[in-house]
């Protein structure tokens, strides 16, 4: 409003009557909404440095013309109108800009065209990757969050360590040492807040734009992304029930930089990656001076035979850079994510963290230290991972008594979601919307194939839903591909 006051344009009008027009023109902005209280005349003069009765000549002026109501004890509130309503009080000019095709770099155009990697907000069945926050102790979580406070007092509100703070990379090397058969220690432990930091870390420190990666296919979608935003070129090879297949990376003559493997639980068909081809893969990545980039998002979460060791901890030659995220494990408001790196890795990795965010929230992090410390991390693993196979076994019978006309389930011996392949003739892209016609969310499995011509159909998540949830949702979905299906 001082800005406004002051603008040469202005300085002709009595003062009272620029006032009253500054605050009209933040009403018709939508900077001052409908309802929202306007400062008492007294405050506001004192403010800006005039008298109360220019002040009180304004909201007067206001008051006459409809922007505002006057109530007596209450004070001075934009009136509510609809006329001033979001959609009424956007400007030709405004209008004319929103549509304007962005003059955008190179790498700002492939992340607006990529469309970044956006999550509900408010999941339903069967988003996928989403952990059930319902079961989580929230007041045992709060009881340490105050204890730390309390330890700490202020200085948990200032900046933090941009590796992590050491507690938290303490206990992530512990964790996985004892749980994944990595080989970390504390100080190779780099904190952040997504595993989907990491690859982009990743792709733009250890590569350079025009530089090939090897991505499994079909791929997590948010590392393409993350990749092509880079803009490296990402080389796609075929996923069978082992993985991925190692012998057209062994025999490209071109070679790539680097790999990205989701080796524990294979995104999105659930493979685990064989032995002797993580053996290979190491072999090759040593020989080459290459990158194994090794996300292990959900390998918490194992319902048949014993997890496989993670590749890192089988690299003795430092070449695999390993991520992981607590966004599954625990609830993804928490914004904590890590990778384990090559010491030579962990000082450059460090400060090309700092101009992305500088570091990660102090409070979450010690808390979820003492979280971990206390044994409480693993006693909530177990119970969900518990909980989620039978959520998992729940899902996959009713898929099978009231799909079977349409899908095959590929039931995976871990992680969040089931996929399902078509089986009928309804197409994909039929499938997913008549799903989310009647409230269901489903994503589709031929998309995340590099060249969209995978299997036709859709990923099913579990674990955030009730039984009673799921049954709802299936049959919901059943009644709507029949209507899908019948002849029109």
């Amino acid at each position: 409003m001082k800005a406004w006051l002051a603008h040469p344009a202005h300085t002709a009008m009595p003062l009272h009557a620029r006032i009253q027009r500054a605050i009209r023109q933040l009403i018709l902005d939508g900077a001052l909404g409908p309802g929202k209280p306007l400062p008492a005349s007294r405050a506001l003069a004192k403010s800006l440095g005039v008298s109360r009765d220019t002040v009180e000549s304004a909201y007067a002026q206001l008051h006459a013309e409809g922007f505002i109501e006057r109530r007596v004890g209450s004070g001075s509130f934009v009136a509510e109108m609809t006329e001033f309503a979001p959609g009424h009080r956007r400007s030709r000019r405004d209008a004319l800009l929103r549509n304007q095709a962005p003059n955008l770099s190179k790498r700002g155009n492939a992340m607006f065209r990529g469309g970044g990697v956006r999550e509900m907000l408010m999941p339903r069945p069967f988003a996928h990757g989403v952990p059930d926050t319902r079961g989580f102790p929230l007041q045992l979580w709060e009881r340490l969050e105050r204890q730390v406070l309390k330890e700490t007092g202020t200085l948990a509100l200032l900046h933090g360590d941009p590796q992590g703070a050491e507690p938290l990379r303490r206990a992530i090397a512990d964790y996985v040492n004892l749980e994944r058969g990595a080989r970390a220690t504390a100080d190779r432990v780099l904190v952040l807040t997504s595993s989907q930091q990491a690859m982009t870390l990743c792709a733009n420190v250890l590569l350079d734009p025009g530089e090939r990666i090897f991505i499994e296919d079909p791929a997590y979608y948010g590392a393409r992304k993350a990749f092509d935003a880079a803009g490296l070129e990402c080389v796609p090879v075929r996923v069978d029930r082992q993985g991925i297949l190692v012998e057209p990376i062994l025999a490209t003559p071109n070679r790539a930089k680097a790999v990205f493997l989701t080796p524990s639980h294979q995104f999105p068909t659930g493979a685990t990656l064989a032995l002797d081809r993580r053996l290979a893969l190491i072999e090759w990545a040593a020989g080459h001076q290459a990158w194994i980039i090794e996300d292990d998002y959900d390998s918490e979460f194992h319902y048949a035979g014993k997890p496989t060791a993670c590749v890192q901890g089988l690299d003795p030659n430092d070449r695999t850079i390993y991520t992981g995220t607590f966004t599954k494990s625990l609830f993804p408001g928490l914004r904590i994510g890590y990778v384990v790196l090559p010491p030579q890795l962990v000082q450059p990795m460090t400060v090309a963290r700092t101009l992305l965010d500088g570091h990660t929230a102090s409070m979450a992090q010690l808390t979820l230290a003492r979280f971990m410390e206390g044994g409480h991390f693993g006693a909530h693993i177990r119970t969900m991972r518990g909980i989620y196979a039978q959520r998992l076994a729940v899902l996959s019978d009713l898929v099978r008594r009231h799909l079977s006309d349409f899908v095959d389930p590929r039931v995976p011996i871990g992680g969040l979601q089931m996929p399902c392949v078509l089986t009928c003739e309804i197409s994909e892209r039929a499938a997913i919307e008549a799903a989310r016609r009647v409230g269901v969310e489903l994503t589709g499995l031929s998309a995340l194939h590099a060249a969209g011509d995978g299997k036709a159909g859709f990923l099913m998540g579990f674990a955030a839903y009730t039984p009673a949830e799921l049954e709802g949702a299936v049959r919901k979905l059943a009644t709507a591909l029949q209507m899908v299906r019948m002849p029109a």
